[in-house]
């Protein structure tokens, strides 16, 4: 690592604080890192930075956190488990059942401290933020809505300059964008101007008494919406382009829970309630008055039809808007025939980008439709340095993949990010732990059964050891498609003896994840497991960004020079002494060249009488007059 990085970066932020002097007259506060948005992002970052005593300031809109929460989800329930009771004292294990909580050092500051639910009212989650602030005295600033950002080069470097509502200026060495998703995500058909929108309908299920109900969507907002009135509507259909897709099936939290998924079953069992596909920019919604004898009453239904279709009729008449020409639009069993006196649009939320001028916004995406920021794998925007994107606005990274865009996964990913800017601007190294090589594998069997980040985020967040001979150095929690520059984001320098990565990941086969033969269970046939298991990447050189591009479909990394699958387990416990323990041993002994096995004093003594080289743990151990060490004994039980 250079040395003379530190150097350089507090000669950049005494250049920011210079820049604000400059500005003084325009009444400019100036900072290290601006935090933008008080939700659960904001805050676990304010977090980090307050511990590594930085100066930041987190910028809020709203009198208080979490606002997103005190109107979404609309009908007031949660969807992010609230497993209190797990059997197990261990903090960090219970963390992989509790989906609300945020990361301090506060072990108690845990969300079930506000609801004890397994699914808790969305009321109790702003409830938690605010303990969580308050409690770790962060430094919020409410009341700031910021409503330009604009990026600013000088001298000693790039600045971002955000400008509230009062004409204030807020300049900041580093921009952390915590804003979340909260714009409507509108989809532009003939008709689209005639739909009610998922931000203001009623949650009344008595205003849609005996209506018959259209929702576009079929993500949790839309099934949410329709199982509320399953009671009182007399109808809801839910149109989109794509079938539902089940997150027990895909392993994907974003897609349909369970608890929200009643409507499969009216659906299934023919009780009025219908799903249809058909992409939103090819429909059309058609308002008439409804007719009544020779009278047209006021109140007016809607008609699905297609963009294609209503062009096609419109050129053979356009001025005929009567029912009978409606009706020859469709073939007799045309699933839309019937009118519906709603429409309502459930099709999620998007980024907002209007703040930010040309300097300073990130581009779309190349997935979720664009919705989304265009992110570097260490969630730096691109082509906008110096600028993070955090929390559910960075799911781009893993969109469908992992859990980045919900809270139990993204706590991870802030954590990570405050790693890079300490090693960019602050020259501290990613947090390691140095040990003798004979402990690799009581470490790595520690993790794989405790861990909470490589289990939430799966195939994203992965631990990666850097063997050096003797000793290794044990890297957590890393974004591992930066693999490429891991020296430089890590400020751990690559070792000649090659480095492990470890990942949790699901099988990449579709199979019937209900059928008996869903599961694996010889460990000779671990690399076929279809359900969460840890798997073991050995490189000997660093992945380069060519070969990361170049990856098996559906693998998280590029062909290793080894490979090790550890078999899945129903309990997703690996501590089998011969499924999970020795097939590990075995593949860590081929990586770093050397017997890992433990041995008692006896053992040592004679190995020592008999051979050149004992094994590395009587070197370690026993001839250094060390004994057997504490950390060894729950091997050597095994």
């Amino acid at each position: 690592m250079d040395s003379s990085l530190p150097y350089l970066t507090l000669f950049i932020f005494i250049g920011c604080v210079q820049c604000c002097l400059d500005n003084h007259h325009n009444a400019t506060r100036c900072f290290d890192y601006c935090v933008l948005g008080a939700g659960p992002a904001g805050l676990q970052m304010g977090y980090f930075l307050s511990k590594a005593k930085r100066v930041y300031i987190i910028l809020e809109r709203n009198s208080g956190p979490g606002s997103f929460f005190n109107k979404y989800p609309r009908h007031r329930k949660l969807i992010s488990i609230n497993k209190v009771n797990t059997g197990k004292q261990n903090w960090e294990f219970n963390l992989r059942h509790d989906w609300n909580s945020l990361l301090s050092d506060k072990l108690d500051l845990l969300f079930k401290k506000v609801s004890r639910e397994f699914y808790p009212p969305a009321d109790a989650f702003p409830v938690y933020l605010s303990m969580f602030e308050k409690e770790l005295g962060l430094n919020v600033q409410y009341g700031v809505d910021i409503g330009r950002i604009r990026a600013m080069q000088s001298a000693t470097g790039r600045s971002y300059i955000l400008t509230d509502q009062h004409t204030s200026d807020y300049t900041c060495r580093v921009l952390l964008v915590a804003t979340g998703l909260w714009v409507p995500h509108k989809v532009d058909f003939v008709g689209s101007d005639l739909v009610e929108g998922y931000e203001s309908i009623s949650t009344n299920p008595e205003d849609y008494k005996n209506q018959a109900v259209l929702i576009l969507g079929k993500g949790n907002s839309a099934f949410e919406t329709g199982q509320s009135l399953l009671g009182s509507a007399s109808v809801v259909h839910m149109l989109s382009a794509n079938p539902v897709r089940l997150a027990w099936q895909t392993h994907y939290v974003g897609d349909l829970r369970a608890v929200n998924n009643e409507l499969l079953d009216t659906y299934q069992l023919k009780s009025l309630d219908g799903l249809l596909e058909a992409k939103l920019e090819k429909i059309a919604i058609i308002q008439l008055q409804e007719q009544r004898g020779r009278k047209r009453s006021k109140k007016r239904q809607f008609y699905l039809t297609t963009k294609s279709i209503l062009e096609h009729q419109q050129e053979k008449n356009s001025s005929d808007e009567a029912r009978t020409r409606l009706e020859a639009l469709y073939s007799d069993n045309f699933p839309g025939r019937k009118p519906y006196d709603r429409v309502i649009r459930c099709t999620g939320f998007q980024f907002n980008f209007s703040i930010f001028d040309s300097s300073a916004c990130p581009p779309n995406s190349d997935n979720a439709k664009g919705r989304l920021p265009g992110l570097t794998a260490w969630y730096e925007g691109l082509n906008t340095p110096d600028l993070f994107v955090l929390g559910t606005a960075a799911h781009s990274r893993d969109y469908r993949l992992s859990a980045g865009g919900f809270v139990h996964g993204f706590r991870y990913t802030v954590r990570a990010v405050h790693r890079v800017l300490e090693q960019r601007y602050h020259g501290n190294p990613w947090h390691s732990t140095k040990l003798l090589t004979t402990q690799l594998l009581s470490l790595i069997l520690k993790r794989i059964n405790e861990a909470s980040g490589p289990y939430q985020m799966v195939g994203v967040l992965g631990d990666v050891i850097v063997l050096r001979g003797s000793h290794f150095e044990y890297v957590e929690e890393y974004p591992i498609q930066a693999l490429p520059h891991f020296s430089s984001i890590s400020g751990h320098e690559f070792s000649n003896h090659g480095i492990i990565v470890v990942v949790l990941q699901y099988g990449t086969k579709k199979i019937d994840f209900l059928g008996k033969d869903r599961a694996q269970s010889d460990w000779r046939n671990a690399w076929k497991s279809n359900f969460l298991h840890p798997v073991l990447y050995y490189y000997d050189t660093l992945p380069t960004e060519e070969e990361m591009k170049l990856r098996p479909k559906g693998w998280p990394l590029p062909r290793p020079k080894a490979m090790h699958h550890m078999i899945e387990d129903f309990l997703a416990e690996w501590d089998a002494p011969i499924s999970h323990i020795q097939p590990l041993r075995r593949f860590l002994e081929h990586c770093v060249q050397t017997d890992l096995k433990a041995f008692y004093a006896e053992s040592c003594f004679l190995s020592s009488l008999t051979h050149r080289k004992p094994p590395l743990f009587c070197q370690q151990g026993y001839l250094k007059q060390q004994g057997v060490t504490h950390s060894q004994l729950w091997q050597d039980g095994r």
